[in-house]
């Protein structure tokens, strides 16, 4: 168990990204975090693949894999030059079912909290863009009211500027 402190939630989010508009990890930091190797993790899974539909896990392409190389910043030499496994959140827990090592099991726990919070992190994001955009509509309707009222001023001063003296009606002393 004292390896899962050493997994904490920031070591974790980190290997998550956002591909093809979906929250995934890749197989080589998922085998990493369940302490085992990639080809170990890739060959359960090839054993299993009825568990794993596209929804669940999918293979980079190769413009997607050299766009996440420049942003990982991988040497020439080192890492992978094969187009990783991407798995989801759905994926990740059929992943579960297949590695059935107490230490996946809790890393997997841990994913799944982590998931969790992301994804509440995403729905509070929403929620506050919607009060801003919310607030800039009002913003936008006070400035033209404004103007309209500056408008209206601007009218009444040029009216009694452009008044000549009245006449006065009524009785005369």
């Amino acid at each position: 168990m004292e390896d899962q402190s050493l997994l904490t939630e920031e070591t974790i989010s980190n290997k998550i990204y956002f591909i093809r508009g979906q929250k995934v990890m890749l197989d080589s930091d998922l085998a990493s975090l369940y302490g085992v190797e990639t080809k170990v993790l890739k060959q359960s899974v090839k054993r299993n693949i009825s568990k794993f539909p596209e929804d669940f896990m999918f293979q980079l392409s190769q413009n997607e894999f050299n766009n996440l190389r420049s942003q990982i910043v991988t040497s020439s030499w080192g890492g992978t030059r094969i187009s990783p496994f991407a798995f989801t959140e759905h994926g990740i827990l059929m992943l579960s079912s297949i590695l059935k090592s107490d230490k996946a099991i809790q890393t997997n726990i841990q994913i799944m909290r982590i998931f969790t919070k992301v994804r509440q992190m995403l729905l509070d994001t929403t929620e506050i863009k919607v009060d801003i955009l919310q607030i800039q509509k009002k913003l936008e309707n006070h400035d033209k009211n404004i103007e309209l009222v500056f408008s209206y001023l601007d009218e009444l001063t040029e009216k009694k500027e452009n008044d000549s003296e009245r006449v006065k009606i009524g009785y005369k002393k």
